[in-house]
């Protein structure tokens, strides 16, 4: 009956109505219409689903059948993409992908910052020509037995790791060589791998950096200081990858989820590696920020320095800097640059980028964004442009109203959480700006989540 409740593996028949935040399909069941989200299905779909959990205002589904099936599904060529917790979105064309993350940065924009950006127009997502392979960095979880380790990534939701010996396919093709090679020498000498459970065993996480230029970085994670048969791990190493550059051990004996817990260092090579960017050279080291998408991450950056509509004449802060990259590139343009950032390692990181690139109109305050601007603005500091690339969380209220109070002529805000854009976007139109434009940028591609750049101007009379 349509009035009755719904309940725990309850097979129900629904129409697919749009797509939650994580690519997932929503249905509405019942009179009440409750929200039924079930991963893997697609707008306009008619489906079987098997109910798992039951909320107050919400349930979520499993995928039993289809019974009418959408001309945007698609195969995925990954074998495990169903177990999996990397991607989301691989059963519909990468066309209908970017569809989704347009809608999806249109509906945010719309339902939560109101009036004042309800209007905006959003315009197509900027994807890539071949969305496979991209990743110049990847997290291996290991698990498993002595002799039999699994080494792949979470499943969604769990830390089950879900063992992935082919490879991943948005991985870098060197990445996917380099874990093949210490799967197999794992197996060869039983290295133990890690019980996360029983916090036993050795051997953690392996994360692989590769750069555009063919050089790659493997740091291994260990509960142990030490791993078993080095000299045959770094053979197996350099012959899997003849751009090998650097091979790092991190011990971390903590029973906590965070990887770098712990002293890293080098067990062969550098201790870090250059990667490029727009024309610019970064040193990226085991604990660096650098963007996952190369490619994408050009094209989000040239939208946001075309917002920033620089002459020259301009003093510029950029909030929540990480290691310089969108700074240096601001410098290019700017007068001076300002960037401010919490990890004292990223500013670490943005002060030898800047030397290594030449650049010496860019400094770096090693603060809190919404402690450090409010300072600065308080003692003087008048900037023509704000850039902000803030976390998922996005920006702090107090950095908010330092950017309100300062008044600069434009804003340009780098986004990757369309809700916590519309969110600060709705307060800076409040406080004197006006969104003028914004452009999603697909920088993971197949994942459910969106990257966006919005240019606010100022009421105000320009300065």
């Amino acid at each position: 009956m349509p009035g009755t409740p719904l309940r725990k593996n309850q097979i129900v028949e629904m129409e697919v109505s749009g797509f939650g935040l994580d690519a997932e399909g929503v249905c509405r069941h019942g009179d009440a219409g409750m929200a039924v989200f079930v991963p893997g299905a697609l707008p306009g779909e008619r489906i079987r689903a098997r109910i798992v959990k039951v909320e107050k205002r919400h349930a979520f589904a499993r995928l039993e059948g289809i019974d009418r099936a959408s001309a945007d599904r698609a195969e995925p060529p990954c074998p495990v993409y169903r177990r999996c917790g990397g991607c989301a979105a691989q059963h519909m064309t990468y066309a209908r992908t970017l569809e989704f993350k347009r809608i999806q940065v249109r509906d945010c924009l719309a339902r939560i910052g109101g009036d004042a950006l309800a209007g905006l127009q959003v315009p197509a997502v900027l994807g890539m020509d071949e969305p496979w392979h991209y990743r110049n960095k990847g997290s291996f979880p290991v698990s498993g037995q002595p002799g039999a380790p699994r080494i792949g990534f979470y499943a969604p939701r769990s830390h089950e790791v879900i063992d992935a010996p082919m490879g991943c396919m948005i991985q870098h093709p060197t990445a996917n060589g380099l874990v093949a090679a210490v799967r197999a020498w794992m197996e060869a000498h039983r290295v133990a791998p890690y019980d996360e459970a029983a916090h036993a065993g050795a051997l953690r996480h392996i994360v692989v950096r590769t750069a555009r230029d063919g050089r790659a970085m493997v740091t291994l994670v260990s509960r142990e200081p030490s791993l078993p048969a080095t000299e045959e791990l770094l053979e197996a190493l350099r012959g899997a990858a003849p751009g090998l550059a650097s091979v790092m051990l991190c011990h971390n004996p903590a029973r906590t989820n965070v990887i770098f817990e712990g002293p890293v260092r080098a067990l062969w090579g550098a201790d870090a590696i250059e990667d490029t960017l727009c024309g610019l050279r970064f040193r990226v080291s085991p604990h660096s920020f650098f963007q996952v998408n190369p490619a994408q991450t050009e094209a989000l950056y040239a939208r946001a320095l075309a917002f920033a509509a620089l002459t020259g004449s301009e003093t510029v802060v950029d909030a929540y800097c990480g290691a310089g990259a969108i700074s240096l590139l601001l410098a290019r343009g700017a007068r001076r640059v300002i960037g401010i950032e919490s990890l004292s390692a990223a500013v670490a990181d943005a002060r030898f980028n800047a030397e290594r690139n030449g650049i010496e109109n860019a400094e770096f305050v090693p603060d809190q964004a919404e402690r450090a601007l409010p300072e600065l603005v308080a003692h003087g500091l008048a900037p023509q442009v704000v850039v902000v690339d803030p976390p998922r969380k996005g920006c702090d209220p107090a950095l908010l109203a330092a950017i309100a109070q300062a008044a600069p002529r434009r804003v340009v805000y780098v986004s990757c959480n369309p809700a916590t854009l519309a969110r600060d976007a709705s307060y800076l139109c409040k406080a004197g700006f006006r969104a003028v434009a914004v452009q999603p940028v697909d920088m993971f591609c197949w994942a459910g989540g969106v990257e966006a750049v919005m240019l606010l101007e100022s009421c105000c009379s320009m300065k």
